[in-house]
């Protein structure tokens, strides 16, 4: 067996067209069924709901490595058509990922069972089975940093700091449609509030160490102000969760921060959420919708728990929502445009 490094990153990974294949039937069908199968016809049912309630704002909070694994252009898709009006991420999925992706580099098809001490002495790093060229993602580090360098030294929110990564591939992409380039042109701004956790971490720290008195800073109270801000201008909202963790918590939360301000606010109006967690051990990322509904977070009228991998069932309920078309009747939010002015 050959081992070097070209032997291991020689299959990338391709992303998935929600647009070429119509999974309507295929929806339909599992509709009548049970199990899985119900609870996703359900969610496909509850997304085209939120997208043709005209009054409703839809988050959509990206955790996990679906981008990694094939689902990137699927996410650039549903705001590409009006499908979300805000997003909630880790820094991983958007910095790791999907700018990643877009100053050209790729992600590769490989192996669970691969001899990681063999991968670590190729500088390749693993999510699963899937491989990162380590040489290539300390690239995007130093590019943060680089754009960093490049702005105005002061407080951030990351949503303002991913604007200015949005305008900076819109010039200089090498892989265009990115999710960041594509919610830069359509005004749907970027949350992640655990944004140092990904290679934005690493570019900024090497920024202040260059830059130590003069420098760019990420001031994550005023992102969660600004995300219960879009928020309090929806007449209703829905919430449409891949995975769970921060960006979950940190949209449901909006709900408890608005009141803790003096505002009345509705609950969460609709709410899906693909998981694999496990809910029995009281963690965020497994915690049941019905559970956040007893914080006052989320209504359960119209709520789905998919327990399922997201790669797995997330294309059949976009590709149902895209078919289905309502996207094509909804009202462009623009929230971007209410920051910075």
């Amino acid at each position: 067996m050959d081992n070097n490094k070209s032997s291991f990153l020689n299959s990338p990974v391709e992303h998935i067209d929600i647009t070429s294949f119509d999974s309507r039937p295929i929806i339909k069908a599992m509709s009548k069924m049970s199990f899985t199968s119900r609870e996703v016809a359900n969610a496909a049912k509850i997304y085209n709901n939120m997208l043709s309630d005209k009054d409703c704002t839809i988050f959509l909070t990206i955790a996990g490595s679906t981008s990694a694994a094939g689902c990137m252009n699927l996410y650039s898709e549903l705001v590409k058509n009006n499908m979300v009006d805000a997003i909630v991420a880790t820094g991983a999925s958007i910095i790791d990922m999907d700018f990643f992706e877009a100053l050209g580099f790729k992600h590769y098809q490989g192996s669970q069972l691969q001899d990681d001490n063999l991968l670590r002495n190729n500088y390749i790093d693993r999510i699963y089975d899937t491989y990162i060229d380590e040489e290539e993602l300390q690239t995007c580090d130093k590019k943060i940093c680089e754009i960093a360098n490049n702005i105005e030294p002061g407080q951030y929110t990351s949503r303002k700091f991913i604007k200015y990564l949005g305008e900076y591939l819109k010039n200089n992409a090498k892989k265009k449609g990115s999710l960041i380039q594509t919610a830069y042109e359509q005004n749907v701004p970027i949350f992640c509030p655990a944004f140092t956790d990904s290679s934005a971490g690493f570019g900024l720290v090497m920024h202040q160490e260059e830059r130590p008195k003069n420098h760019v800073t990420i001031d994550s109270i005023k992102e969660f102000r600004e995300l219960t801000e879009i928020k309090l201008k929806s007449k209703s909202s829905g919430l449409f969760m891949i995975g769970g963790g921060v960006p979950k918590n940190f949209i449901q939360d909006t709900v408890i921060c608005a009141e803790l301000l003096g505002k009345n606010v509705e609950m969460h109006k609709y709410a899906i959420q693909i998981t694999v967690a496990d809910p029995r051990d009281g963690a965020c990322s497994s915690s049941t919708l019905k559970e956040a509904s007893s914080w006052g977070k989320v209504d359960v009228k119209e709520e789905q728990m998919v327990f399922a991998e997201a790669t797995s069932v997330l294309p059949l309920i976009a590709s149902d929502a895209y078919h289905t078309g309502n996207w094509k009747n909804r009202k462009k939010k623009g929230f971007q445009n209410i920051f910075d002015v």
